[in-house]
């Protein structure tokens, strides 16, 4: 009866994640962005324990890994394209933009394409087992959740507009399947040797996010890239 239970456990996690992502969903549609992101986060650690618990069960199968990436594009896919979507209707046009305003916001959804891409590309790659090859979904997410929760005010404004914000759903959506090597922030011990540039990307994250509040996780995000960047084509 245990073994019964206990299989379900890490599914069940997963569907917990899906749930999240699908209320993120109706938040970010409602504009309640705060909200949005809470769920999103909530998502996130759902997401970080199912497989734990997977492997610490001993459970794991091919369902697991199929709900896993549905539930991802979801919560970090869709959530997000939902946050720009809602977004886009409320940034300024320019006035020869004017008329497609009411079409143009559904172009954010090419960020819930692209992650759908990206998860798929990483269930099939070898190459990904310690590692990413392009930028993580969740990453992805939480950029576009702080970006619009730190950034709002601006956003809005007459120096932002939304072809600037077309403009980075395009070079995100593009940055979570480009051939970049990223790290993982898995620790497997805790030498410096073996974890510098983990450890780097730590420290400099806690004084971004102390001087920039909530929009410093978009910070960090772009951080990230640029460190994978710089030191895995290295590697």
């Amino acid at each position: 009866m245990a073994n019964r239970i206990t299989r379900h456990i890490p599914n069940a996690t997963t569907c917990c994640n899906l749930f999240s992502g699908c209320i993120a969903c109706v938040m970010a549609y409602e504009m309640k962005y705060e909200l949005a992101v809470a769920f999103i986060i909530l998502g996130a650690i759902f997401d970080f324990f199912d497989g734990m618990l997977a492997r610490l069960l001993n459970v794991s199968g091919l369902l697991g890994k199929e709900l896993d990436s549905l539930a991802d594009d979801i919560t970090f896919g869709l959530a997000p394209a939902m946050i720009v979507f809602s977004l886009f209707k409320e940034v300024h046009y320019p006035e020869f933009l004017i008329p497609l305003s009411e079409y143009i916001p559904y172009t954010a959804f090419i960020i819930a394409v692209f992650s759908i891409l990206r998860l798929g590309k990483f269930n099939i790659d070898p190459r990904q087992t310690s590692s990413f090859i392009g930028m993580p979904t969740p990453a992805n997410a939480l950029f576009w959740g702080s970006l619009v929760m730190g950034l709002h005010d601006f956003l809005l404004s007459v120096h932002f507009n939304a072809v600037y914000l077309f403009l980075l759903v395009c070079l995100t959506s593009w940055l979570l399947i480009a051939e970049i090597p990223m790290f993982s922030l898995k620790f497997k011990n805790l030498s410096w040797k073996d974890n510098k540039v983990r450890y780097i990307f730590l420290l400099i994250c806690i004084p971004i996010v102390f001087l920039l509040g909530i929009g410093g996780l978009a910070a960090i995000v772009i951080w990230y890239v640029l460190l994978s960047a710089v030191t895995q084509k290295k590697a």
